[in-house]
Parts: C-alpha cells; structure tokens; sequence
C-alpha cells in the first residue's frame, strides 16, 4: 500500500488542564502535521495514552481527527489488546470507514508464544474490514514478534499489508526486509532507528517525534527513501537528541512537552504517566531552539 510509504506520526492526545480531551489543541496537532508534509497519521496508537482512553473519549479522538484531516492525508487506527476477543469485538463495533488500515500492537503482559501471537493475529485477519499493519515492540508488550512469525502471517494473510517494527534491533529489521514479500510494508516504530531502516530496504517510519517536527523528519524520510544517505545523515544528526529526549521520562511525556513548548498545549498526561519534569523540559528547548537555526 504505497500511501503508507514514509512518515507517519503517531499522534498524541492533548489534555486541558482539567484532564479532559483538548479538542481544539488535536486539531492544530493535525494541522501542523498535514502543512509539515507527513505522509499519513495514525489515531489512537501507544501515544495516544489510548489504554486510558474511554470509549466515549475514543470516539471524540477519531472524529475530531477524521474532521481536522478532511480526507487530506491517509489515516490508520489503532485497535489493540491481550484479549483476542476483546480485540475482536472491538474492530467489529467501530466505525472505520475513514481508515486505510488498522494498526495492532502484539499481545503485551500475557507474554505468548510464537504460535500464540500468530493466532492472536490469525483472529483479527479473519474478521478485519481494513488492511492490518502489525505491531511489534517488545519493550511495551514483554515479548518478541520475531521475522518467522511475522513472515508467516505476511504469507499466509493478503490483509495483512505490513508491519511498525519497534524491536530496536536493525538485524531483525533487515532479516524482514530480506525475506519479506514484496507489496509486505516494513516500517520502523522507533525513531532513532527510522533512517537506518528506510537505507536498508524499509518503507517508512511511524514516529513520534516528526508530529513536533514534522518538516524537518518528512524531508530526512523522503531523502533516505529517494537513497540520498549523506544529506538525510544530515537531517537525522539534527533531530538525534530529540528522538532520544523524548522518550527519556516515558512517552508522551517528551512530545508533550514539545508541544507545549510550541504553544499547542498543556504538557499534562494521565496516571500512571507523569509530566516532564522540569530538567527535561529546559533540555528539549534548547533541543528546539538548535533545530530552529538549521535552514531545512
């Protein structure tokens, strides 16, 4: 699915003050995104602190995304869990008719084998509306999606389009991309590793940090795509300290307090995240104010 080649952002969900969903601030988050020059935008995902999300608040999230886009760019959802049949149940009841595909994170806490995650996934195909992209990051979930069992569902499953690759590990990447069919998406969830992947045969990244910087990370994407390594180094050298700020007190901590920053909204996540501390908030200034002197 080529409208899901290069930069992806997985969007946060800001919070008033009083901890409710901050409707207007979403909107300019999207906004932001789609004049930056991402590629696509997914709703609901680990960074939307969607496990503490009730079902009313995802429904405002996505219909306040699906409004703000207006059809510009191409959205994924997430829909996730450890109960299959929860998971089930939920793809059954949503409404995703203004989605490309789905994204779903393998089964965290439980902690199943191989043939545990291939069934879980197995179940999901079956009854899926959209194309699936999986999700595997081992440091959330407990437990490693490794390339034989993605491979195989990738074989086995024509709606099973791809996969947001968060093991960190650049050889797991690559033993995908070697192996992988060749229409099967494999895009990096880990931004520190995004450019790597893309020169080494992968399609993109779904990011946290291109939402903040949206301009600067879809250009250094686009010039690893187009295979110009040097000047997407470049790119990649400015934004490094902020990939790994960002997550440094727990994610969404680090881009909320980016957007914050930025004057889109509150810093505020809900328990059991905590805010930015102050350090780090000092830190990821003078990140932002060294980028903002680098002509892109």
């Amino acid at each position: 699915m080529e409208e899901l080649r290069g930069t992806g952002v997985a969007l946060i969900t800001p919070f008033t003050e009083h901890g409710a969903v901050d409707v207007a601030a979403l909107e300019k988050i999207v906004a932001h995104c789609i004049t930056g020059g991402v590629d696509y935008l997914v709703a609901l995902g680990t960074t939307a602190e969607s496990i503490t999300l009730s079902k009313e608040e995802k429904k405002l999230v996505i219909n306040t995304i699906v409004a703000a886009n207006n059809e510009q760019l191409p959205l994924v959802l997430g829909i996730g869990g450890n109960n299959t049949r929860a998971v089930v149940e939920e793809i059954k009841e949503t409404n995703t008719a203004s989605f490309r595909a789905i994204l779903s994170v393998s089964p965290y806490y439980n902690r199943p084998s191989q043939e545990g995650i291939y069934q879980h996934f197995k179940a999901i195909a079956e009854v899926s509306p959209k194309p699936i992209l999986l999700y595997n990051v081992p440091g959330r979930t407990g437990s490693n999606m490794l390339p034989a069992t993605t491979l195989r569902l990738a074989r086995d499953f024509d709606n099973i389009i791809g996969i947001k690759e968060a093991s960190g590990n650049l050889v797991q990447a690559m033993e995908i991309i070697k192996r992988k069919p060749d229409d099967f998406l494999m895009i990096s969830g880990d931004d520190i590793t995004s450019l790597s992947t893309v020169l080494a045969g992968g399609d993109g990244v779904i990011s946290v940090l291109a939402q903040g910087l949206p301009q600067e990370y879809a250009q250094m994407i686009r010039l690893g795509l187009d295979g110009d390594a040097k000047k997407a180094f470049q790119l990649h050298y400015l934004l490094q300290d902020g990939m790994s700020l960002i997550f440094e007190e727990g994610n969404p901590a680090g881009i909320k307090a980016i957007f914050e920053l930025l004057g889109f909204c509150t810093s505020a996540v809900r328990l059991p995240l905590v805010s930015a501390t102050k350090a780090l908030k000092q830190k990821l200034g003078l990140f932002m104010y060294a980028v903002s002197k680098v002509p892109v």
